[in-house]
């Protein structure tokens, strides 16, 4: 059995009550990681009227004790705070506590989002039935507080403190789903995950010297109870492997890039397909 070298480690993983988050930690917790969880319960009367399973929006409902039941069960450790990533204090107190239960924090992933389709032409609805709205003030804000803003305050709580102890080993991974090009439909989110995605690359050149990695994880489409048939289709016809992935299959590309065989990739944006 491979060895990833990750018993021990400390991981905070944000927006881990369901989805790619909760597979990550999950993971991460079966390599031997003290895992600490960040989550924000959305009200599933905000998915009223789109064309998601109704699944979906009970999932995003959740806390995050279903994932702490499947970690504990299996002998792992975790725990877990409701935070909302766009208040600018969150990330401090996140850390805190993460360390007040496990110690200090070796690997971040900066799982969370706050996706919101928007766009700069009049459309109601995009090509799957997602309701739209124009490119505004709110939906910029929306996105961008906490997919690049939280991210990178996220990312300087982690450095602060890993410096400060004089650390000599790290992880940063970061989960996008592009946006360099622009994305059509859903401009903001885009936007956000670029600047996420600048803002680990960053880190990857200036932390390198403290023992840390950073990269960014772009997946193919997928199911964390949000696609529906048209998405699938969609998914099939534009992947060169056909493919609508299992958040698992996602964890898994996690717990390498944070693993021992990993320690010479840094600074890359890696697309799976």
């Amino acid at each position: 059995m491979l060895d990833t070298g990750l018993h021990g480690r400390v991981a905070l993983v944000t927006g881990a009550n369901q989805g790619i988050g909760a597979a990550a930690a999950t993971a991460l917790a079966a390599e031997g990681v003290a895992t600490f969880l960040t989550y924000l319960r959305l009200d599933p009367e905000a998915q009223r009227g789109e064309p998601y399973p109704p699944e979906y929006a009970r999932a995003r409902a959740q806390d995050a004790g279903e994932v702490l039941r499947r970690i504990r069960d299996a002998g792992g450790s975790a725990g877990a705070i409701e935070a909302d990533l766009a208040d600018p204090s969150t990330p401090g107190r996140v850390f805190d506590r993460a360390e007040q239960a496990f110690g200090p924090v070796e690997i971040l992933v900066n799982n969370a989002s706050a996706w919101l389709a928007d766009t700069f032409v009049p459309a109601e609805r995009d090509r799957f039935g997602r309701r739209t709205r124009p490119v505004g003030l709110a939906s910029h804000d929306q996105l961008f507080h906490v997919d690049a803003r939280a991210s990178a305050l996220l990312v300087a709580e982690f450095a602060r403190r890993h410096i400060e102890r004089a650390g000599s080993w790290g992880r940063i991974i970061g989960l996008t789903s592009g946006g360099r090009q622009g994305f059509p439909g859903e401009v903001s989110y885009g936007a956000a995950k670029a600047a996420m995605e600048s803002y680990t690359m960053a880190a990857a050149l200036e932390l390198g010297r403290y023992g840390v990695t950073a990269n960014v994880l772009h997946p193919p489409v997928t199911d964390t109870g949000w696609v529906n048939r048209a998405v699938e289709q969609a998914a099939r016809e534009t992947g060169p492997l056909f493919h609508v992935a299992l958040p698992s299959e996602v964890a898994e590309v996690i717990v390498l890039l944070a693993s021992h065989q990993a320690r010479f990739v840094t600074g890359q944006a890696i697309e799976l397909r």
